[in-house]
Formats: C-alpha cells, sequence, structure tokens
C-alpha cells in the first residue's frame, strides 16, 4: 500500500489527502475526490474500500454539517463514524491508526481557525473512542483555514470539515 500523498484541492469539491489503493486505476475516484463523505466529514478511498463502506446510491453531496463556528457532529456524520468504529476495533483495520484532520472556513483570525479545527477533528476523535476506537490509535490535528478554497457561503461551507485518513 502507498504512503498518503497530499493532493492539491479541487476548486469547489471536498477534498482528500490520500492517495486510492488501487494506484490511481480507480474509475471511481473522481480525480482524488472521495467517494464517501458525509456532511462534515471525508473518508480516505482507503479507508473506504478496507472496511466496505460504499458511497451513497444516489451518488448525491451533502450538504457540511460543520455550521460557521460549530463543532457539532451531524446524524450522517454518526452514522459514518459509526462504521469506522467497527471497522478499527473488529474489521479490517483492527490495530490500524487513523489521522483526523480539523479544518475551517478562512473567516477568522488563523489562531482561532486552527481552535476550531482542531476542536472538529476532538469532537470526531471523542465520538470514536466513545463507540470503542482505541485512543492511543487516532491522532486529531488541525489545518485550520490554510487548504481553504470557498470564496463564498457554499465554498466555506465544504471547507468546514473532517477529513479521516489512515495514519502513517
Amino acid at each position: 500500500m502507498k504512503a498518503p500523498v497530499a493532493e492539491q484541492p479541487i476548486q469547489g469539491k471536498t477534498t482528500t489527502t490520500s492517495a486510492d489503493m488501487n494506484g490511481g486505476e480507480d474509475p471511481n475516484a473522481m480525480n482524488g475526490v472521495p467517494l464517501v463523505w458525509t456532511a462534515g466529514l471525508n473518508l480516505s478511498n482507503a479507508i473506504a474500500k478496507a472496511c466496505g463502506i460504499a458511497p451513497r446510491s444516489d451518488g448525491r453531496a451533502y450538504a457540511p454539517s460543520f455550521e460557521f463556528d460549530s463543532a457539532s457532529l451531524g446524524g450522517e456524520d454518526r452514522d459514518l463514524l459509526a462504521q469506522i468504529a467497527k471497522c478499527v476495533t473488529e474489521g479490517a483495520l483492527k490495530g490500524k491508526g487513523l489521522k483526523l484532520l480539523g479544518r475551517a472556513d478562512p473567516r477568522g483570525e488563523p489562531e482561532y481557525n486552527m481552535t476550531l479545527g482542531e476542536r472538529r477533528a476532538d469532537a470526531v476523535k471523542r465520538y470514536l473512542v466513545d463507540l470503542g476506537a482505541p485512543r492511543d490509535k487516532l491522532k486529531a490535528t488541525s489545518r485550520g483555514a490554510m487548504d481553504a478554497t470557498g470564496k463564498d457561503e457554499a465554498g466555506w461551507a465544504l471547507d468546514r470539515r473532517v477529513d479521516v485518513e489512515l495514519a502513517d
């Protein structure tokens, strides 16, 4: 398996920073855009494949659930996190680590956005731990608004998320 690599954000789309497990040959990978995401989470394609988590059958995008200045998880976020927790506690990723990368839109001071991204990543970590995932295998970090691409409310909404990736 390849080590995760950073990919350039695609304007107006949700992005991930993990390579897919098929060496770029997955016809559904849409240029690095994750196949599985919820309102406030992006799941790397590697995790989705290992855990058998399929994209939504209707293929529609979700409106991000992290509201402005919020770290509250939405219902679809919780459902996806339950599947991930099961996979890391008793499934294909048992014993593997996850990186939880919190993000924010560019409004606000850089220090505040870093803290907000951290709060979002910590909320995901706490939820996974509550579901039985091993705390020591979860690393919550923040990029704040460093990689934000939004220029208006619709774009900023896509910036407010947590990326869930396999840890190195």
